[in-house]
């Protein structure tokens, strides 16, 4: 028995070996670390329980019936972090340089079996060449098999995808269609084709770095919502962020006691410009607001007219949707309504809360958006938060002018509770456009065309542009002085916590994609 019982722990060894200490040398001189190093980093001390680590591929062509895999290049398993249960795998660079076969496929799609079925969060560490080729379509197969199940249990546990290397091809759709996306500076890319492929097609040159790094899919093509130096660094990004989602949509996100200190806020009556075209930081007003050091911001670079994160107010997870008016004064485009609209889905799909500090000037004008499609892209947010059942709550900072302010959780698709502050504008568009175009005649024929012009923009602000007329039709719950504004949203969280509300029964909706 004995003998048998070395056996396996020698075989557990060379599993834990992975590629060999030559290749994880070569991988550390990259700046990279291994497969079970990034696992470690990860979960708590102690807690990881490996699956299927004696899994080993079947593929005979194309010399591999010789090749050793020890796990067939990927680490799955399940621990905790945060003393919460989550599920993973970890792509093995040293192993056939992390690419997926048929068995890897197969090891990945048990593990996020697992998940759903158990209700925790699922997180993969991805590290590959792509589609293992010497096993042909049964890799292409295994992709499938992952993607799918990426889809089914979008909405059910939250899925997380880290790019801690190379990530090509049909591998780059299944973070595409997780929760967030992690990536590293330096050492991590996404891309279908990779530059050579590029070259040869379209005589285009470009290194990877500049194809698919990590600055370029947090600022350009936002396809990842976080990145960081290094890996120690993401993963603890990782671990922040977990903690403020709940394990699946069957539960509520975890509560922590908040400190017993004063709601009152008496910087937020000086935290904005009373002048409606100065620009100003929504992150101040953020951080006056949520509890101390709990703004955790997504997508931070970009779509930067459009702020939105997850905080906790009073120990309670919220989520935050913020117009910008430092950035294109706050305007909405092609890429902030896609930015916002899919973190409300996220929000609701698992229970938490979304608050909407408004100031907007409305939809950004211009050709380019026109063409780009500002119609269907700017629909998606009306659509995400009409559909939207968690509690939503909006505060109107400063201006909230035409379809924008509609769409911004406005009380007509949906709102449970609109505040405005006492210098909000509330309108079909600004004072100035307005009176230009309804006193356009009047203007003209004065004997003092700019005397007249002032006279009737405060004429508009007075009869229009103010929270009042909007309070008075039912359109705003109550204006409130700023510095209570927490207190407001902390009474809100709470009268809300039990809210529920059914749409009508479908197989789905079809958002405007």
């Amino acid at each position: 028995m004995f003998e048998k019982t070395n056996e396996l722990y020698d075989r557990r060894r060379e599993i834990e070996l992975g590629g060999g200490d030559e290749r994880i040398e070569k991988q550390h001189e990259k700046g990279k670390l291994t497969a079970r190093e990034r696992i470690d980093l990860l979960i708590d001390t102690g807690t990881f329980v490996e699956l299927n680590p004696f899994i080993e591929h079947r593929s005979v062509d194309f010399g591999m019936e010789g090749m050793k895999g020890p796990g067939d290049g990927v680490v799955t398993g399940y621990g905790k972090v945060n003393g919460r249960p989550i599920y993973l795998f970890s792509q093995d660079f040293t192993v056939f340089g992390g690419a997926l076969g048929e068995m890897h496929a197969e090891k990945i799609a048990n593990v996020m079996d697992l998940a759903a079925k158990n209700g925790a969060p699922f997180i993969g560490l991805n590290d590959s060449g792509g589609a293992r080729i010497q096993e042909g379509v049964v890799s292409l197969d295994g992709y499938g098999h992952i993607f799918y199940r990426n889809a089914i249990y979008s909405g059910v546990i939250p899925q997380i995808s880290v790019i801690m290397g190379p990530c090509a091809g049909g591998a780059v759709y299944s973070p595409a269609i997780t929760d967030f996306v992690f990536m590293v500076d330096g050492t991590s890319q996404m891309f279908i084709t990779g530059p050579k492929v590029i070259e040869t097609v379209t005589g285009e040159k470009i290194s990877a770095e500049d194809l698919g790094g990590s600055k370029i899919h947090n600022t350009i093509s936002g396809n990842a919502h976080f990145r960081a130096a290094g890996e120690k660094e993401i993963l603890e990004q990782v671990r922040m962020l977990l903690s403020y989602l709940p394990a699946s949509n069957e539960e509520k996100p975890p509560r922590i006691e908040a400190d017993e200190t004063s709601d009152d806020r008496p910087d937020l009556a000086e935290a904005i410009p009373f002048d409606p075209v100065r620009p100003y930081d929504v992150r101040v007003v953020i951080e006056q607001i949520v509890d101390e050091g709990s703004f955790m911001e997504v997508q931070k670079e970009f779509a930067r007219n459009i702020v939105i994160g997850l905080a906790r107010i009073k120990g309670e997870v919220v989520g935050l949707v913020c117009n910008q008016p430092k950035v294109m004064a706050g305007g909405l485009d092609i890429d902030s309504s896609d930015k916002a609209s899919r973190f409300i889905r996220f929000c609701d799909s698992f229970n938490i809360p979304i608050i909407t500090f408004e100031d907007v000037t409305g939809f950004f004008p211009g050709i380019k958006q026109e063409h780009g499609g500002i119609i269907r892209h700017g629909a998606k947010i009306l659509y995400a938060y009409s559909e939207a059942t968690v509690p939503k709550m909006t505060v109107i900072l400063r201006k909230a002018y035409g379809g924008a302010y509609v769409a911004l959780n406005s009380k007509s698709i949906g709102a449970d509770l609109v505040f405005a502050w006492p210098n909000a504008e509330i309108a079909v568009m600004g004072p100035q456009g307005a009176a230009n175009i309804i006193f356009a005649k009047e203007i003209a024929q004065s004997d003092d065309p700019e005397a007249t012009r002032a006279k009737k923009i405060e004429e508009y602000r007075e009869k229009f542009a103010n929270p009042f007329v909007a309070a008075a039709r039912g359109m705003v719950d109550d204006v409130i002085d700023p510095r209570e504004t927490r207190i407001k949203l902390i009474q809100a969280l709470d009268m809300m916590r039990n809210k529920k509300e059914e749409r009508p029964k479908k197989k789905h909706g079809n958002i405007p994609l």
